[in-house]
Formats: C-alpha cells, structure tokens, sequence
C-alpha cells in the first residue's frame, strides 16, 4: 500500500500535534514543521513513532521572507497540506510596531501562499490530495484588539475559497476549519474572570479543545469528504454562525 504523506505547518502548536495524532492513526507520513520549539517535536515523534509511519521534522522561520524555501526543500512526496501556522497580537492597531505587522503577514498570508504554490506540483495525479488551512472565528466576524489577525484571516478564508475553485478539476480538494475559543497556548494571556466571559458567551458554554479541532481537519482530508471543497467549517461551539 502507498504510502500518504501530509505537511502540517506549526505542528509543534496544541492544535498542531492533536491534527498529527489524528492524521498518524489514519496511517499518514508526517512532515511535522516547527520553527523553534524543538522539544515539541521530539516528543511528539517519541509518542507516535510506529511501523511503517516516516516522521520527519522540518525547521523553519515561516515569519522570515525566505522561510517556506527552506520547508519546500525538505519535502519530497506529498498528498496533504494542512496550513496551521500562526501567532495572534492582541492590543490597538494603534500600538502595533512595524516590525510586528510585517512579521505577521509573512506569517499568515505570504509564506502559506508561495508554500502552497511551491507545493502543489507535488499533489497533482494523487488521489484523494487535499489542502486544509487552519483559519480562526476572527477571520468570519472580526475581532476588537486583534484587527490585523482577524483581516489576515479573513483573507486566508479567502484564499481558500478561491483556490478550491481553480484546483477543483485538478482533484484536489481545499477547505478550512475556523476554531473559536481552543485551549491551547493562545488563551493563556486571558485570566479566569476573561475565559468566564468568553465561555457564557458560546452558546455550548465550553472552550474546545485541540482534538475537536484535529476531527475536523481530519475529516476534510478524508475520503467521507470527497464532494466538499471550498468549505469553512467553524468549530466554535456556536459562537459565530
């Protein structure tokens, strides 16, 4: 049987290792990207080493101008892409650093653009190929204090609509799963008084956690999936509709 192989960007993140467990017990080869959280990766590679699975991390600065070259030359076979790096700035627009601004379009439309470009070669003739970007609620409805996050995501939401449109005949498949509130390390500048807010205004009443997420990635890759393209799909406990 072939092998299938899957990119997943910010894999050493809590979303970024539940998507890898996920897509590990489907039988996927791993190409686990980080940029500086090494001890993520090793020992994410130590719990799911197992036969016939490759595991292959692939340092890079996704944030830097050059830095999705350095991933494209450390990829060899390919049938998935799953776009998951990212980092949020939470203040006013108004006190937002030109570095910052710059370092975080790179980062979230730049860099997952030329790699999707540079990649997809890669993933024409493979059955069942897919593309899947994890995107955020703010990228739907906009978020105070995290405009530029929320515009780039927006545009990623974007980006995914219209390449399912251009790749559609090809037979690669490309969506997007948009979480809401996850628990993973981007709550953890909110305090208990903040989460409580948040967590009455989601109609289910709970944060959800990085497998819920992982679920629905994994389910856009999968075969179950085969007539869903240009998709995305919100997991957010209703938060946003």
């Amino acid at each position: 049987m072939e092998k299938r192989f899957a990119l997943i960007t910010g894999a050493s993140g809590g979303i970024g290792r539940a998507i890898a467990r996920k897509l590990a017990k489907q039988g996927y080869s791993l190409y686990l990207h980080y940029n500086q959280n090494s001890k993520a990766i090793n020992e994410l590679m130590a719990e799911l080493e197992q036969p016939g699975i490759e595991l292959i991390p692939l340092q890079a600065d996704l944030g830097e101008k050059e830095g999705y070259k350095k991933l494209v030359n450390g990829i060899f076979s390919l049938h998935a892409i799953v776009l998951n790096s990212g980092n949020s700035y939470f203040g006013l627009i108004s006190d937002m650093k030109e570095e910052t601004i710059e370092q975080m379009i790179l980062l979230h439309a730049s860099s997952p653009f030329l790699l999707t470009q540079a990649l997809l070669p890669k993933l024409y003739g493979q059955k069942n190929a897919g593309i899947v970007a994890v995107t955020s609620i703010w990228g739907q409805t906009g978020a105070s204090c995290e405009v530029l996050y929320s515009m780039l995501k927006g545009g990623q939401n974007a980006f995914i609509k219209s390449l399912s449109k251009e790749l559609a005949l090809s037979g690669i498949r490309v969506n997007a799963v948009a979480p809401g509130a996850i628990a993973t390390g981007m709550l953890e500048s909110f305090n208990e008084d903040d989460l409580k807010y948040i967590k009455e205004d989601i109609p289910m009443g709970r944060i959800g956690t990085p497998d819920e997420t992982a679920n629905a990635v994994s389910f856009l890759l999968s075969p179950e999936s085969s007539y869903i393209t240009g998709q995305i799909l919100a997991v957010n406990g209703g938060w946003y509709t």
